[in-house]
Parts: C-alpha cells; structure tokens; sequence
C-alpha cells in the first residue's frame, strides 16, 4: 500500500498521508485525562478550573444560560487571560457576537472589570446570523442564517448590574461598527460564526487596538468553520503575523 501511494501522490501530499497513518495507529496517551470537554482531552495539567477565582468568574457565565449543552471552561479561561492583558492596557473592550452574554459575563467578574474605568461593547443581532453575509462556500458547510433564538432582552438583563460600564448594540456587524467611539481598544473577541462579519471587524478595530492587546478568535479551528479559518490566515499574512492556533478551538493574534 506504502509504495503504491507513493508512485501515485506528490511527495508533499504522501508525506502528509504518511504522518497521518502514523498519527492514527499511535496511542497518544494513557491517561488518566485531566480535561476532556468542549473537543479538548489532555493529560496536562488543568488546575486553572479549581482556582476560586476562575470559578466565581465561570459561574458567573453560566448563569446567564449561554452553555446550556456544553462546557467551555477552557475556552473561557483563555478569554479571561486575555482580557487580563487587556486590563492593563489603555483602550475598551469589545466582543463582536455575544449571544446571552456568558462569555463577557466571566470576563467581568474575573477583572473586576467595573473597576477598570473602561467600557465593553456587546455586539451581536441577538437573533443569529444575517444571510446576506454567509458566503456559499460557507451555507456548503452548513452555516445558515438564525440558529440561535432572540436573546437581547435576556442579554439586557444580564447585564443590568453592570449597566454603566457595558453597552450593547443590536444589530449586523458591520453596520453596528461605527457605534463603538472610535479610540483604543485593549480586547477584542470575534465569534460571529461567518467570515464576512468578522473579518470586517477584525480591518475596523485592528488599527485602533492597543500594542499587546489581544484578538480572540473563538472558531478559528473548529470543523466547519474553515472558510473564517482561511479569512483569518490571510489578514494575518497580509500584517507579517501568524495566528496562533490553540487546541481549544480558538485563535490568538497580539497587535504588535
């Protein structure tokens, strides 16, 4: 079979076919597994869940009933550590899809953020996604407008003790983009499942973004979601960066 691929494959492509092969049979590991949700399993250390600040943060999050079906703790770590750097830096925060809020939410309470003196602009249509900016290649994969149920006034109410320091704007990105005041931006969060959106966020709010201050990108590497992959790739390119793919799905990139 081996020599048979080989007489019939670019070397580039049977030396991936290779790796692969070699990949499947290989017993990555014996456990015991310190984290297995969310598409992550590892035997590394996770101590960050039994931290008792990360928890009150987390839980903070899921009482805003965003992770009905799933368990993001992972996930949600890496934005509070971003957000964190953010702190310290000069600018707001913005997340560009934002559903019921939990994500925000946990961030809020792991930085104090009303302590801060800065702002978090919430943007989301709060119904799903806009059809006219799924691509085809992306509805091929299976994205489709709405998916998600109308969420403002549950969004509303979540953030209601945190009224003066949160603002949230209903609406399509990127017609919404202007609403945020322009000046520096110390966090920004993209997680609007298509890649036309986020990408105009990503042009809008990157000159504007602080030196160090972090991009997340939460469905960089998820299956299905490619063709933002590939968007993403390129903007990175195009600045001499790379984003740094994180096994939890998400992606990173540090304005220089």
């Amino acid at each position: 079979m081996k020599r048979a691929l080989k007489r019939i494959l670019p070397a580039p492509v049977f030396d991936v076919v290779l790796y692969m092969r070699k990949l499947l049979r290989k017993r990555l590991t014996d456990g015991p597994l310190t984290y297995n949700q969310d598409g992550l399993a590892t035997i590394h250390n996770a101590d960050f869940i039994l931290d008792p600040r990360f928890r009150r943060a987390y839980s903070a999050g899921l009482s805003t009933g965003s992770w009905i079906r799933s368990d993001v703790q992972w996930r949600a770590y890496v934005a509070c550590w971003a957000a964190k750097v953010g702190a310290g830096l000069e600018g707001d925060f913005v997340e560009c899809g934002v559903n019921r809020g939990g994500l925000a939410r946990t961030i809020i309470e792991f930085i104090d953020f009303s302590k801060t003196g800065k702002k978090f602009y919430l943007l989301d249509t709060y119904e799903g996604l806009v059809d006219r900016y799924i691509t085809d290649e992306e509805r091929k994969l299976g994205i489709s407008a709405g998916r998600y149920a109308p969420c403002f006034e549950i969004a509303q109410k979540n953030f209601l003790p945190f009224r003066e320091c949160t603002v949230l704007v209903k609406g399509a990105v990127p017609e919404t983009l202007s609403q945020v005041p322009k000046g520096p931006i110390a966090y920004l969060s993209i997680d609007m499942n298509s890649a036309i959106p986020e990408i105009a966020a990503a042009e809008y709010f990157w000159p504007q973004m602080s030196s160090h201050a972090v991009m997340l990108l939460d469905d960089y590497g998820w299956p299905g979601h490619i063709e933002q992959k590939k968007a993403f790739d390129r903007f990175a390119t195009e600045r001499d960066l790379i984003v740094l793919p994180l096994p939890t799905g998400q992606g990173m990139l540090i304005k220089p």
